[in-house]
């Protein structure tokens, strides 16, 4: 069943229904979990960007799924951002065109330390990004090749911001998509769900973490 919250009015769903979107993706033969930067930059409070209320649930069920796929060899790769230290490292991000210094706790290493939930294995692989998209500028795909993945589950924060970009490029390498629903958080409900709603609808499948626990168990 596809992902439609209440806020997606009727018209809009039909518009959707008349181009024949919403269709099941499905897994492939071999998924992998990728954790895109569940950090505390973005799962506390303290720091410009993180919200506790939305990181600490994400973070649970994320480490649900963690717990389930670790004994069955599924591959878990991580993303984060890092603490760099050149301007141009960081990009647009520093000012949007303001011209306003990011703030002094996103220049240093803490904030981009993985959240103590979700912290990864020793078998696990982290990726240090400085672009919304976990594919952008890093070797991420060269790996999932390695590695024969065909499916990637995607989790982490946030919904609207780098766990979208993440998945356009995802589909866009012609990886199947899926999303468990509880795994993945916004500091913004209606983001949220908007963002959702159009993954569905064109780039993947949103799915109850119960639903996608269920499918790894059958492997």
């Amino acid at each position: 069943m596809a992902y439609v919250p209440d806020i997606i009015s009727p018209e809009e769903r039909a518009r959707y229904a008349k181009g024949n979107m919403g269709k099941r993706v499905g897994f492939g033969a071999r998924p992998a979990v990728l954790v895109v930067d569940m950090t505390r930059a973005f799962t506390e409070d303290r720091f410009p960007l993180g919200c506790t209320a939305a990181g600490v649930p994400c973070a649970a069920a994320i480490r649900t799924l963690l717990d389930a796929v670790r004994p069955l060899g599924v591959p878990v790769l991580y993303t984060r951002y890092d603490a760099f230290a050149a301007d141009a490292q960081w990009g647009r991000w520093l000012d949007k065109g303001t011209g306003a210094e990011p703030d002094s706790l996103m220049r240093g290493p803490e904030a981009h330390e993985i959240a103590d939930a979700v912290k990864p294995a020793a078998a696990d692989i982290v990726i240090t990004k400085s672009k919304p998209s976990a594919f952008f500028g890093t070797p991420l795909a060269s790996m999932l090749t390695y590695l024969g993945v065909d499916t990637v589950v995607v989790t982490g924060m946030v919904t609207s911001g780098c766990v979208r970009a993440t998945v356009i490029d995802a589909f866009s390498h012609n990886y199947r998509v899926i999303v468990p629903l509880e795994c993945v958080a916004d500091r913004s409900p209606t983001s949220h769900q908007v963002n959702l709603f159009d993954i569905d609808m064109k780039y993947g499948d949103v799915l109850p973490l119960a639903d996608v626990l269920a499918h790894l168990g059958r492997g």
